[in-house]
């Protein structure tokens, strides 16, 4: 490939992830964030977090991310936060690059190949059905880092250089084992799709690293406080599930399906591999989920989260619909490219808009935020003792304009367990069930709590400080609040 070509290449890329990420937004600290940017500043500085570690060391010890991140920050003296959004970014770029490379190997047209970059990078936050999961997060995530790392290994399979892919798959593994290992079963459905053309072939496979981990806890006998934990996070159950959400799970494999038989028909081998693989895959891992889910002695299993196999057949849907939408319907037109960024972009930022609706869109780390939650949780980093144990609303990620950013990962400070993200936690790690459901039941009427309620907490776990609604109940001093939040000391 021509020097110049390689060029226009990285820059068409670069455009698109630029592009990608303005739309998505950027949020760092907010939803799983809350482990793992807090996994990482406990890295950097150990005498954070002397309460309360378990609730992300446990979680982040099956990954390398915070420690690759902690020494990437030590090595350049690139601050934690603007480490963050640079690796997220190349993240994205990444992604697009690798799934550029895939579409060019399945597509010959140009203007389908840009198309299907084009279209992934609109859809970065496009959920996937009834898993809780985006395309990519909007903030920096292992599993961004793992997804990159495996699209690159699918190009190199499509590009019968598949030892290539191998080292990429142990990375990936490394990175966020979940995805990385499912990664390894789509890799592995594909290199078998394209050593024969008929689909019988394809022999039935009697087991799969993708349907467990080998943990010992598996069989144990879940207990209550496990199972409270995992009762709040509904998409483990798919008799919860839907009926949209089924229909996000079970339309894309029809599809590649129909695509598979389309370009079987039309000479288009390697999309026909490329299909067919990704319709086995998708119909394995479901019957291996349905296996999970739907067996009580295996309920220590659920999450492991066999249904985010989805992840990888949704970028997959969006690159091949994107590719065949340049292919027949955008073509060589440039009001109907202008149509379609316009509407897909457009589209997916007013969702995020609405979704982030009381925080800045881009959260830069030079910006100052005009969100009351976030203004608090800066002012608690500079003004309080490192070691302060702090008390919330067990719920306060869900109050109005919080928009789900974590008191630990952005006050770097200790704090009795949440309901939201601490519970995701628990169902991960359930040695903290017990604890967990005792500083609920401790924090439960957050709403009503007076002086007394506050001077148990203090009794019970050792809290010496608490976020409250201002103005504050009585009988607590106050050094700091703004319109809607105070900062309190428990007397």
């Amino acid at each position: 490939m021509k020097r110049n070509n390689i060029l226009a290449i990285l820059l068409l890329t670069l455009a698109f992830t630029v592009l990608g990420f303005a739309v998505m937004g950027y949020h760092p600290g907010a939803e799983d964030d809350g482990v793992y940017l807090t996994a990482v500043k406990a890295d950097l500085h150990p005498t954070l977090f002397p309460h309360d570690a378990d609730f992300f060391r446990e979680q982040s010890q099956a990954t390398v991310f915070d420690g690759w991140m902690a020494n990437f920050v030590e090595a350049t003296h690139i601050p934690v936060a603007w480490a963050e959004l640079i690796w997220q970014f190349l993240s994205l770029f990444f992604i697009l690059a690798a799934c550029r490379s895939i579409a060019a190997q399945l597509f010959p047209e140009k203007r389908a190949q840009w198309a299907a970059v084009a279209m992934v990078s609109a859809m970065f936050t496009l959920p996937v059905a009834g898993t809780a999961l985006y395309l990519a997060d909007q903030h920096l995530h292992p599993r961004a880092v793992s997804t990159a790392l495996i699209l690159i290994a699918v190009s190199r399979i499509l590009g019968h250089k598949r030892w290539q892919a191998l080292p990429l798959l142990i990375l990936a593994i490394a990175m966020h084992p979940i995805m990385g290992v499912l990664g390894i079963s789509f890799c592995f459905f594909l290199a078998l799709s394209m050593m024969e053309l008929v689909p019988l072939r394809l022999r039935a496979v009697g087991s799969t690293a993708a349907s467990f981990m080998p943990l010992g806890w598996i069989f144990d006998p879940p207990s209550p406080e496990w199972r409270q934990a995992l009762d709040t996070r509904t998409y483990y159950y798919l008799s919860r599930w839907a009926w949209y959400e089924w229909l996000g799970a079970l339309a894309p494999l029809l599809l590649f399906w129909l695509l598979w038989r389309i370009a079987s028909k039309r000479g288009e081998t390697p999309l026909a591999h490329f299909s067919l693989a990704i319709f086995v895959y998708g119909l394995f891992q479901l019957i291996v989920a349905l296996v999970v889910l739907g067996v009580p002695a295996l309920a220590r299993l659920m999450p492991m989260q066999p249904m985010r196999f989805l992840h990888l057949i949704y970028i997959f849907l969006c690159l091949s619909g994107g590719a065949l939408l340049g292919r027949h319907l955008l073509q060589a037109k440039v009001w109907r490219w202008a149509v379609f960024l316009v509407l897909a972009n457009g589209g997916m930022f007013y969702a995020q808009r609405q979704l982030f609706a009381g925080t800045e869109h881009l959260e830069f780390p030079s910006r100052a935020s005009a969100n009351p939650w976030l203004q608090t949780f800066d002012w608690i980093k500079k003004n309080t003792p490192e070691d302060a144990y702090f008390a919330l609303d067990p719920r306060y990620m869900a109050a109005p304009g919080e928009d789900y950013h974590s008191f630990r990962a952005l006050a770097e400070r200790s704090t009795l367990s949440d309901a939201i993200k601490d519970a995701a936690v628990v169902t991960q790690v359930p040695s903290l069930a017990t604890i967990w459901e005792n500083q609920q039941a401790a924090t439960a009427g957050w709403a009503n709590f007076h002086l007394a309620d506050f001077e148990r907490l203090k009794s019970q776990f050792g809290v010496d400080w608490v976020v409250v609604s201002y103005p504050p109940p009585g009988g607590l001093p106050c050094p700091w609040h703004n319109g809607s939040i105070s900062v309190c000391r428990i007397p």
